[in-house]
């Protein structure tokens, strides 16, 4: 029955974004323009399915085929890819500025603190020049990231879990400045993230959603051993974590903590993607203060209730991917397609 609904969630979901590709980007989902408004570029297209219709129609097979390659010989790129499109989407929009480095002496998003512990990069580099082999000039940096997080997060279940639209353009510019304020903390609370994510046109559903994303991956101790150690500033530990919890993450991150150390962001099962993350939640193991907000409030609590099921998890993580995934999206002759995603044409 989990099984059932899942693949009924996820077919709704392709149902509806199949039936919405709209012209001048903004409107599919509920993803907008740089501060959240609708986005999109002049006479631009941006929908499912974009590249069959231009000279390169296997773009989409490309990329999954290179992505699956590289997943299979090291499992972590996918909580690392998927990292990189959610700081990519946040700041500027799904454009592929987190990609590009710094030059001289402007320093791009890669440069600020959050995006320090960034990994993937190199895959992504990979990717985009197999894609580029086939089809010169004209798959973007910012689409071969938004389809290859979904295929790494995919490859062990050999089916896509969200739908990805496309027709993105690249943007010309990446500033360490924008990082501020527009990217989620792990140490904000649960008004704190409403807005920012109100900001982006995404609601209090599409914040617990992607939360999920937790149930896989690392972090290093610095983001959360001021819950173990000096949460108020008293030499204290966070009241809303486990006790029991809290004390194995004191002996994987003591004080101070070796800054390379990690800890897996979902203890029952950090290299699976699942709902796991809603279960130890519940059970006040959440790693992050970020995470542990969502049970301080009505609306959030419930959402996180339902989705300790399977099937309402996927579905809803279907849904608010494409949201996400639509936030800023340039399309038409206000982007480029980049012949290196590290840097400007």
């Amino acid at each position: 029955m989990k099984q059932l609904s899942f693949m009924l969630l996820l077919s709704l979901a392709l149902l509806l974004v199949s039936t919405i590709g709209v012209t001048n980007a903004g409107g599919l989902g509920r993803g907008g323009g740089r501060g959240g408004g609708n986005g999109g570029g002049s006479g631009g297209v941006f929908g499912m399915n974009f590249y069959r219709s231009t000279t390169c129609p296997q773009a989409e097979n490309l990329v999954r085929q290179a992505t699956r390659s590289k997943v299979r010989s090291d499992p972590t790129l996918a909580a690392k890819i998927l990292r990189v499109h959610y700081h990519d989407c946040f700041v500027r929009g799904c454009d592929a500025s987190i990609l590009l480095d710094t030059v001289g002496t402007n320093q791009s998003e890669k440069d600020a603190r959050p995006n320090l512990t960034l990994g993937g990069f190199e895959a992504i580099d990979d990717i985009k020049a197999q894609v580029e082999q086939a089809c010169p000039g004209v798959v973007s940096c910012a689409d071969i990231l938004a389809l290859a997080a979904r295929d790494a997060v995919s490859f062990p279940f050999g089916r896509d879990l969200w739908p990805v639209p496309t027709g993105r353009k690249d943007g010309k510019v990446s500033l360490i400045g924008d990082v501020t304020g527009n990217l989620p903390s792990p140490f904000s609370d649960f008004t704190t993230l409403k807005q920012l994510f109100a900001k982006k046109n995404l609601d209090v559903n599409d914040l617990v959603a992607l939360s999920g994303a937790h149930t896989i991956g690392v972090a290093h101790c610095g983001a959360f051993s001021r819950r173990l150690f000096n949460f108020t500033g008293k030499g204290d530990q966070d009241p809303s974590l486990d006790p029991v919890y809290a004390e194995t993450l004191k002996q994987k991150c003591p004080n101070p903590a070796n800054p390379a150390t990690v800890v897996g962001m979902d203890p029952g099962s950090p290299g699976s993607f699942d709902n796991s993350y809603f279960r130890i939640l519940k059970q006040n193991e959440g790693l992050f203060q970020s995470d542990a907000a969502l049970l301080t409030d009505p609306t959030s609590t419930s959402i996180v209730n339902q989705l300790q099921f399977p099937g309402n998890f996927f579905g809803a993580f279907a849904r608010s991917m494409v949201n996400m995934g639509s936030i800023g999206v340039i399309t038409g002759a206000d982007g480029e397609i980049r012949k290196n995603c590290r840097v400007v044409n």
